[in-house]
């Protein structure tokens, strides 16, 4: 699903103008992104957790020569955690297992 997809079923189902959904939507993604920034967490009850974390600095090896190692430097990242209602939903997904023979 992208963004215009998005944008399409929220106006649908709203009778909203798109450009003023997508408007709402590009404003709430930019606030998310800029608190991210700030480095701070962001909570969407019932959706998720974004959360700055940074990766530890750590050796690399260069697959096309496996014989010098390269220096990768700490980063920030953005993680993500699904909350309780996605994981719920998202875990329907999971196919049954078969029955194991014998």
């Amino acid at each position: 699903m992208t963004k215009r997809d998005l944008v399409v079923k929220i106006s649908e189902e709203t009778s909203l103008v798109q450009q003023v959904v997508l408007d709402v939507i590009q404003r709430t993604l930019d606030h998310i992104s800029t608190a991210l920034a700030r480095g701070e967490t962001v909570e969407l009850r019932n959706f998720g957790v974004f959360e700055v974390k940074v990766r530890k600095a750590r050796i690399g090896r260069n697959p096309n020569s496996p014989e010098n190692d390269v220096r990768i430097p700490p980063r920030a990242v953005v993680k993500f955690k699904a909350g309780k209602e996605m994981r719920d939903e998202v875990l329907k997904l999971t196919p049954s297992q078969p029955a194991s023979p014998g």
